[in-house]
């Protein structure tokens, strides 16, 4: 693997590991600060908070500078705040540390995706792209587990603070495996800003926040569906995880690949019909557990295989401003993550069945779908040159 698409990897796996781990440890903390489960679970709000907000300020801020220092500040500065988390004594200051934690996040993974873009080989772009966030999605194989075993045996603050130290690690690899790239020298936050007067950019963050909902309309209530319905035992949950979080790594990868040999919107347009399909599948067959498990790889498969064309086409829709365009990928996730995660648990709060939430997934990644139709057909000559500028823009 390059060193230098390796470096931003380790930064996915950082980011992937605090974002997530967080979720499996929350009993922890909560009895650890004498909290409920339900304050707990601010702490994800918190970060995700950060992610939004993060993403376009820091990414449009620092567009004048070298990414790679960029990324080397962000990861410092995503260090500290997770040291804080190791060493705050009380909640109100743990929820404040994981807002600073969130706020490079985006920022980190747009101005990477342009730089991974920049490194890459012709038409090789988005492989490259899925490389950085393979660290992301291994994160969920390896470092969630993990870091959830070590937050409930020995202390969550230890999970932290070995967050803290790969961010360290990402940043001394980015400072010596990453080339000094040229920042855009015009740019300027106010000029940036003006991308989001673009149509077709809007609609891609519309796609991204709304179909990707339909894979956190599944992933939010997966355990009460698979314990209910499917009869998994509870003690089997995280391998079920795992598998999802396989599904997440293939998916990724599978989806730099086709986004480097068709137009981003049609491999955007698949993957999201794939995911429609899987959750009908879901929703059909959810009282075999067999089923259940290769289902559950199929629909974070499909949905993690956004994660680069999706880029490709934010970088594409904003020149001369490619690092903030980037960074609204992620604010882009988290608000499909809230947004599946609060309209998939209407229906269950309303007394419908475990399965219920699938088809509100079904209904946002449907959404996806026609956005997307709407999209190619709405600028054809856009999608028919999308590969080749892509590359211009990229290696200039």
């Amino acid at each position: 693997m390059n060193k230098s698409l390796f470096s931003l990897a380790i930064g996915g796996f950082a980011i992937g590991l605090t974002e997530f781990v967080i979720m499996g440890m929350l009993p922890d903390v909560a009895s650890d600060l004498s909290i409920s489960i339900t304050q707990a679970g601010n702490l994800i709000s918190m970060y995700a908070l950060g992610v939004v907000v993060g993403a376009p300020i820091l990414a449009g801020a620092t567009s004048r500078f070298r990414p790679n220092l960029v990324i080397i500040a962000m990861m410092l500065a995503f260090s500290l705040a997770n040291f804080l988390s190791v060493i705050s004594p009380n909640f109100e200051l743990l929820l404040l540390s994981r807002f600073f934690s969130g706020l490079p996040h985006g920022a980190f993974f747009g101005v990477g995706a342009v730089v991974a873009s920049r490194l890459a080989s012709e038409g090789k772009q988005a492989s490259a792209v899925a490389v950085m966030f393979s660290g992301l999605t291994i994160a969920n194989v390896i470092g969630v587990p993990l870091g959830t075993y070590i937050g409930h045996h020995f202390s969550w603050r230890i999970t932290f603070g070995i967050v803290a130290l790969i961010g360290l690690i990402c940043a001394i690899a980015v400072k010596y495996w990453v080339p000094s790239l040229e920042g855009i020298k015009s740019a300027s936050f106010k000029k940036d800003l003006k991308i989001l007067k673009k149509p077709e950019l809007l609609l891609i963050v519309a796609i991204t926040s709304i179909g990707t909902g339909g894979l956190f309309a599944l992933l939010s209530y997966i355990a009460p569906l698979a314990i209910n319905v499917s009869k998994l035992p509870e003690v089997w949950m995280p391998y079920l995880m795992i598998i999802a979080g396989l599904g997440m790594t293939a998916g990724n990868l599978l989806g730099g690949k086709v986004a480097d040999r068709i137009a981003p919107s049609f491999a955007i347009l698949i993957f999201l019909s794939s995911l429609v399909v899987v959750l009908l599948a879901i929703y059909l067959s959810a009282e075999n557990i067999y089923a259940l498990g290769f289902l559950v790889f199929t629909a974070t498969a499909a949905a993690l295989a956004l994660a680069s064309p999706l880029q490709m086409l934010l970088i594409k829709n904003s020149k001369e401003a490619e690092m903030l365009g980037s960074s609204l990928g992620q604010s882009s996730f988290n608000i499909g993550n809230a947004l599946g995660a609060f309209l998939g648990g209407l229906p269950l709060a309303m007394g419908y069945g475990f399965r219920s939430s699938l088809l509100v997934g079904m209904a946002l990644a449907g959404s996806g779908v026609l956005m997307s139709l709407v999209y190619i057909y709405s600028f054809k000559r856009s999608v028919s040159s999308a590969n080749k500028e892509v590359m211009i823009e990229c290696g200039s």
